[in-house]
Order: C-alpha cells, then structure tokens, then sequence
C-alpha cells in the first residue's frame, strides 16, 4: 500500500486530546505520524484538508443491513456505500434479518468479503434463539466468529430472568447486552408516542412508561449481575435520568441516542407520513430537550443512527401499518452539528467524540474498541468534512437502497468530503 499525506487539515483526536492544525500520515493502512502542518516530508499521495475537519472515521452501534434475507430493502454492500459517505468507518449491525443472526455461520457469512462491504462490519448477534426471548445463545461462540455484543433488538427481552441470565453469560465473554427498552405489553398496537399529536391523529400513543420502566429493571439486574447494560435509542427524559443515577452509583450502563430523537418531537409529524414512523417514536419536546442534554453532559455515550431501510412500497402505507424506521447514515452528521452544535453550543470535540471514541467505548473489549482513534499505529478509518457546508439533503440522491427518511429536503450543516478505511479511500465527494 502507498502512503498518503493528509496536510493542512483541522485535526480532531477526542481518544487522545488533541485538536490542532496538522498533518496525518498513512502508510500501510496504519496512522503512521501526527506532526504540526509542515513537517512531514511527503508521500506518495498528497490530499489537502485544507478549511476542513481530519477526524478519526465514525463508528455507529446500530445498524440494520437487512443481509442476510432482506436484500430488497438493503444490502451489505448498498448499506457500507452509504455509511461511507457518512462519514462511518465502522459498522455494528443489528440481529434483526432473516433468518436471524443467531448461529456462528451466520455471522461469519455477513463477514465474507463476497458481501461487498466497503466499511468495517462488526455483527451483533442474537441474545435468544430466534429472538423469541426464551433460550440463550451460544455466547462464546458467536464471539469467536466476531460478534461484538447480543441483543434481541426489537425484539426485547421482557422475561426478567433471561435477560439476568443474558447479562450473567455476557459479563463472562466480556461484551454488553444490547436492550430495545420497550415493555411491549404497554405499547401493544402502539405507532407513535402517546400524546396530544396521537390524540389528534386518532393513533395509539405509546407511553414513555414502557421504555423507563424497563431500562430501571435492567439497570438492577446490571447492579446484580456486575454485567454491562448497553440501553439502544434511548428516547425518554425519566430512562435518561435513570441511566444518570446508575452511573453516578458505579452501575455499568451506557446507552446512545439517535440524530432523530435530538432533532425532532411527535408534533413536527407530517400529516400521516409513515418516514415520520420509528421506533421509539418521536417524543415530547420535553424528552427531546433530556436527550440533548444527556449529550451535553455526557449522561449519554454516543450517537447512533439506528439506520432502519425499507422498501418504497413499505412505507407507502397507511401510517399504523407501514413499518417502523428510517435510514440515517448520510444525515447524522449534518444533523449533529446543526443541532447540538450550531443551536445547542455543543463544542466541535465533543461531537466528533460522539461519533467517535464514544461508541467505540461501549465495545472496548471487542475490535470496536480499537476503532475511532488517530493515535499513531491505530487502523487509519479517517473521515474527513468541512464544518461551515451547508447543504440539503436529496433522499433521491441516496447511496442507501432505500430513501425512507422525514429528513429529505432538510438543510444540514457540516458534510462528509472523504472517508478511508484502512488508508484506502471509500468515498471521495
């Protein structure tokens, strides 16, 4: 491999605190040096980052590729494609397919290079055979094959004690449980959050009980097990307050928060547009305004996009009939620093640490953990973006198979320019 000379560039490292003028070099798929602009030599190859923002590459802890059995909505390949030009070098990817990434073959399938994957694909398997929430998986060996973490997903574990015996198994090969914190007796026919905005729709609402109550029974069988409990798509203001408390109580929770939970409330629905439908659903203002402060202190670890494709004809249903979901890998960044930077304050380190060294910090046990860093002989995954873009986003335009997104039109702020994965160049705008 040839080397390669990123000068010029704003250099943002949250793993290790730097943020400078810098020059990055690359030479064997490795980050070779780190120096003031000007005083690396040369290379081979010359890119100048000139105005633009050299950050270690994205990594999101949840993604739906739809491989194996979805192919329709997403494929491996398709899903990389648009992760790339995201600005995502690492991908962990949800059990949800069809079958169900429950066994070692079929973890080691999403790995082989016949899939056509241009990021780095790290599967999540199933916490429960089939994700039917009755008989674990084999834990130890779906990690040999490469699988990061468990969890049943939309699917969530609701039996208190398989998920404490989730937890116990999990704790002992070293990866957290994943857990949709979503009491689904409560939310049974459920499309949306429970409101005012459902009750003028003539929609069942879902109650913001149904994820609060069990991300606190979760946390004190974490507190019991010693286990790590990893809350997805976190969306309510009394689960954030409760992963808060647990966290000041030494409890080994983490949890994330999606772009479209930060960036949107229940009321901003347009008329019965089903790319308005995800689950959880869009919240209060009220829940809203917890998750970006959760982000703002650090309460919550990450961005995630819970990138979610579905076909055209789907989502071409009635509101309570098409599928929950929405693709968000090309937004999240325009989307982060829109909200949290330019209207919340939220200081350029930090929202490059939530994209980056914040989600490989909930897999530090796992290869995740050695992803999202720019410290010299890390993998060189480096996205590369100019902070003062302003552009609209055309859902048309989609390196995704699928376009279902309420952000399509909308004016983002900051925009990927280049994405390297390894040192090879994956997207190039």
């Amino acid at each position: 491999m040839s080397s390669l000379l990123i000068r010029n560039g704003w250099v943002v490292d949250p793993a290790s605190n730097f943020e400078a003028h810098a020059d990055v070099l690359v030479r064997e798929g490795l980050i070779a040096q780190l120096a003031p602009a000007g005083q690396i030599a040369g290379a081979d190859e010359v890119f100048d980052a000139r105005n633009l923002v050299v950050a270690p590459g994205f990594v999101d802890l949840h993604v739906h590729l739809r491989e194996p059995g979805q192919s329709h909505k997403e494929t491996i390949a398709t899903g990389t494609a648009a992760a790339a030009a995201g600005g995502f070098t690492s991908l962990c990817c949800m059990p949800n397919t069809d079958p169900v990434n429950d066994l070692p073959a079929i973890t080691r399938w999403m790995l082989q290079p016949e899939r056509g994957a241009v990021v780095n694909v790290f599967p999540i398997a199933a916490a429960t055979v089939a994700s039917a929430g009755e008989r674990l998986t084999d834990f130890a060996a779906l990690r040999r094959e490469g699988a990061v973490a468990v969890t049943d997903d939309g699917k969530p574990i609701l039996h208190e004690g398989v998920m404490r015996d989730a937890l116990s198994q999990a704790s002992l090969v070293g990866i957290p449980v994943i857990q949709h914190a979503e009491d689904t007796a409560l939310t049974k026919g459920a499309v949306m959050n429970q409101g005012p905005r459902a009750f003028r729709m003539g929609l069942r609402g879902m109650a913001a009980e149904a994820e609060w109550k069990l991300v606190r029974r979760d946390i004190q069988l974490a507190r019991e097990t010693g286990a790590h409990l990893h809350v997805a798509h976190i969306s309510t203001a009394a689960a954030i307050a409760a992963v808060r408390e647990a966290r000041q109580r030494g409890i080994h929770v983490t949890g994330e928060a999606t772009p479209h939970h930060f960036a949107m409330i229940d009321d901003d629905i347009n008329d019965y547009d089903a790319n308005f439908k995800m689950n959880p659903p869009l919240r209060s203002r009220q829940d809203r305004d917890a998750v970006i402060a959760g982000l703002l202190e650090g309460t919550i670890d990450a961005i995630a996009t819970d990138h979610a494709p579905h076909a055209l004809y789907e989502k071409r249903q009635e509101f309570d009939r098409a599928p929950f979901g929405i693709i968000g890998l090309e937004t999240a960044l325009g989307l982060a620093f829109r909200i949290l930077h330019a209207e919340r304050g939220m200081a350029l380190p930090q929202v490059v640490r939530l994209l980056t060294t914040g989600p490989a910090s909930v897999l530090a046990n796992t290869a995740v953990g050695a992803r999202g860093s720019l410290r010299v002989g890390s993998p060189a995954d480096i996205a590369i973006f100019d902070p003062a873009a302003r552009w609209k986003f055309d859902a048309s335009k989609s390196k995704s198979k699928s376009r279902n997104t309420p952000f399509d039109g909308w004016e983002l702020h900051g925009r990927v320019t280049a994405t390297l994965v390894g040192g090879r160049w994956v997207f190039r705008d």
